[in-house]
């Protein structure tokens, strides 16, 4: 019968066998020369001790307890778990806290033991039982599997979930994606938006606290008993979301997209940002763009109800600075499905981070001449915008429907007009506006604080 100090010996002994240099002859050169042999046949690399059970000894030196059996008529053989002769002088765990396959103590491997010999004497196989429970609980508390479950049945807008998958897979699917749920501590969520808070996207680590908490509360809908980490980790502990209130004026415009010409990027990256500031678009409605949504001729483009975050099908009138910018694209990249294609595979779009690294670099560009300017995102393009055309005079009606903010209330119910010519021209004036404040040596001023006006 086996001891603790008899494994502790075995191992010690073993573990010298498995390495040590011999001399050999060389059969090119016949020369003799010394090498070192590892995992050589350890001698005595099984010992039994009682009930059945017998330890293993692998090259490596780890030593396994293991049961064979014959259940129904055919021959199995258990791995209980390994040895682990640290736990020896700790306090014996319950037989209810061990699971075969897990490091164990010589005591703790016998209380599985006897517990494999009762499944053995009801006829159930406890190898199989074993696979099985292993099985199922992958399936079932894997975070990974359960995030593609929360996809796949939460109720969003196409934007908005498209939004939330970019952020899990780029951010979370590499390391909680395999894990268990009760292995997503709050101190290993914290490490990870940390670590993406330190790349410079703070707002991104925010999300991607939130999406496992949703992932969490998904699984707790669902009848699970699990402890969501996120709930002991606050949003203003990984980082602080600055207020949402940033519009250029028209001296920065000017600036800006003069020095965006001298950033180090691509020419069709710049069209591309002028392109989203012109049209009022969201940036994951450009990113998505692809070439059946544009009527060139008709010289608008029309996103359907599935990419819209209303859910309702949207008219951007093209003025004729957005149709010269499309046009180029389209003869930069013919073969591809998309308005501005990723750098290195045209069946991709461009990433989210893209258009954002554009401002960041010509910021940087503006700043090296020393001149100050304030940071800005793509969406702040939409602010600046709906502010200047505001205090341009455009009809508010106008400029909400260009920017596809859904009206609430009874006024939603019955003010279902498109007003097609109005945002036409709204947004030719606009692109004329811009053209002259980039043009100017001077201040443009706004187009005659024009109205528009009904047809």
């Amino acid at each position: 019968m086996l001891t603790d100090t008899m494994l502790k010996t075995w191992r010690a002994i073993a573990t010298k066998t498995a390495e040590r240099d011999v001399v050999v002859k060389d059969p090119t050169t016949g020369q003799l020369r010394t090498v070192t042999r590892v995992g050589d046949k350890i001698p005595d690399r099984k010992r039994s001790d009682r009930d059945g059970m017998y330890a293993t000894m692998a090259g490596t030196g780890t030593i396994s307890f293991r049961f064979d059996y014959a259940v129904k008529g055919r021959r199995e053989t258990l791995t209980i778990g390994r040895y682990d002769a640290t736990l020896a002088a700790r306090s014996m765990r319950s037989e209810g806290a061990l699971e075969f396959g897990m490091a164990l103590s010589l005591a703790e491997a016998r209380l599985l033991l006897a517990r494999a010999r009762r499944d053995v004497e009801q006829g159930v196989s406890p190898s199989r039982a074993k696979a099985e429970k292993r099985s199922g609980a992958a399936d079932e508390l894997a975070f990974g599997q359960w995030g593609d479950k929360y996809f796949a049945e939460v109720m969003l807008a196409a934007s908005t979930k498209a939004m939330r998958r970019a952020v899990y897979d780029n951010n979370l699917a590499a390391e909680f994606g395999r894990l268990k749920l009760e292995e997503i501590t709050p101190m290993r969520l914290l490490s990870r938006c940390e670590a993406i808070k330190a790349r410079g996207a703070p707002s991104i680590a925010i999300q991607a606290r939130e999406i496992v908490s949703q992932v969490y509360r998904f699984v707790q809908a669902r009848g699970l008993k699990i402890e969501n980490p996120a709930e002991a980790i606050r949003p203003r502990a990984i980082a602080t979301r600055k207020p949402r209130e940033r519009a250029l004026t028209v001296d920065e415009i000017g600036g800006f997209f003069r020095a965006l010409e001298r950033a180090p990027t691509s020419p069709t990256l710049r069209m591309a940002l002028r392109f989203v500031f012109l049209t009022l678009v969201r940036k994951s409605e450009f990113i998505n763009a692809t070439w059946p949504e544009v009527d060139l001729d008709g010289a608008v483009w029309t996103i359907g109800k599935e990419r819209m975050k209303a859910g309702r099908p949207h008219n951007v009138y093209l003025s004729t600075h957005a149709c010269a910018i499309l046009k180029t694209l389209r003869a930069c990249y013919p073969s591809s499905t998309y308005l501005h294609p990723a750098r290195y595979s045209q069946k991709l779009p461009i990433s989210r981070a893209t258009l954002n690294k554009v401002i960041n670099a010509t910021l940087a560009t503006i700043r090296a001449e020393d001149e100050k300017f304030d940071d800005f995102s793509v969406h702040d393009l939409r602010r600046t915008a709906s502010t200047l055309l505001h205090e341009a005079g455009f009809n508010s009606d106008h400029i909400e429907k260009c920017l596809a903010h859904e009206q609430g209330g009874v006024r939603a119910v019955y003010n279902r007009a498109e007003y097609a010519g109005q945002r036409r021209a709204m947004l030719q004036a606009w692109a004329d506006m811009v053209d002259g404040w980039i043009a100017a040596s001077g201040k443009v001023v706004p187009i005659g604080k024009r109205r528009s006006r009904a047809a």
